[in-house]
């Protein structure tokens, strides 16, 4: 089968197409035709080895698994002995839980990892939703223990991340107001805020709103802000590991609720990010679509952080 590889930390052009073994399937998981997948900020972070204490897992000198990429949808080929909930030809999606061997015509995954495709829907947007979606909801949800009624501010709405966790907070019936570029205003407004920042405008670190929740998606808020403008807070993204461990830090001794974590698939969530599209109460927004054979260019495009939603990678163009 073909893989996108890499051999050495570095950038996007170091990776190859290849022929690699077919994996074999394995209890409890399934052997999965992955036809999308998308990019998402790990995988240029595993690819270049940065930030370096990240190599504690992934392999100090060099990475130690050779397949990138975790999100994906696909169709199953053969399901492993104790799997329960799919069968050969559904239709799902989902994401590696060891952040490698997506970038594949086949991967076997666990079961648990999984979720079906809604009616209607294609592997390409299907694709776009494991890793942001789920850390959206689970900012929201799990660990933003988000309320109907309750107001959000959602820092970085307009990327992958931010444009699921906009749709969902307004799915479970929050006040939005969202920050973004003054250039994605409208996008924003149109996923569902009911009001918008444009923070090339206004600045977020004098803004004097206040809100029950924070979701900062960039990681750019500083202790002050959150301290400043919200109830609680979750950290999602950063942008330096400087910056993230002063606001930890400050917060050590603080009886304000400030969280930050790693997003985890499971059945339960992608099924309820399933239920959510198919009501027609999150889309995911796919800016740009590359065939597989210009990983590298979707990998490149994903690192300038500029992305309108989502980048997808399809196997059949």
């Amino acid at each position: 089968m073909k893989a996108i590889t890499k051999y050495k930390y570095g950038g996007p052009e170091i990776l190859k197409l290849e022929e690699v073994e077919k994996p074999k399937i394995k209890e409890k998981h399934l052997l999965i035709h992955v036809k999308a997948n998308s990019v998402n900020p790990a995988d240029w972070h595993i690819l270049r080895g940065k930030p370096l204490f990240a190599r504690l897992t992934m392999g100090f000198f060099k990475p130690k698994d050779t397949i990138l990429g975790a999100d994906f949808a696909g169709i199953v080929e053969e399901v492993g002995s104790g799997v329960t909930n799919f069968k050969v030809g559904d239709r799902v999606f989902g994401e590696f839980l060891d952040g490698g061997g997506a970038f594949a015509e086949y991967a076997c995954v666990p079961e648990a990892a999984c979720g079906s495709m809604p009616e209607g829907t294609n592997e390409i947007e299907m694709a776009a939703v494991p890793i942001a979606g789920l850390t959206a909801l689970q900012a929201l949800i799990t660990h933003g223990k988000l309320k109907e009624g309750e107001s959000v501010l959602i820092n970085g709405s307009s990327g992958g991340v931010g444009h699921f966790t906009v749709q969902v907070a307004k799915a479970y019936g929050a006040q939005v107001t969202a920050v973004c570029s003054g250039r994605n205003v409208d996008f924003v407004k149109s996923l569902g805020a009911d009001k918008v920042i444009a923070y090339d405008q206004e600045s977020i670190h004098q803004h004097a709103g206040k809100y029950d929740l924070i979701i900062d998606t960039n990681g750019n808020l500083n202790y002050a802000d959150y301290k400043r403008m919200g109830k609680r807070g979750i950290m999602v993204g950063f942008t330096t590991m400087g910056h993230m461990m002063s606001v930890l830090l400050k917060n050590l001794f603080s009886k304000f609720s400030l969280r930050v974590f790693t997003a985890s698939a499971n059945n339960e969530d992608l099924n309820t990010l399933a239920n959510l599209i198919k009501e027609g109460k999150v889309k995911p927004h796919i800016e740009k679509t590359y065939p597989h054979s210009e990983m590298p260019e979707a990998i490149a495009y994903i690192e300038s952080m500029r992305t309108r939603g989502k980048v997808a990678i399809s196997w059949d163009l």
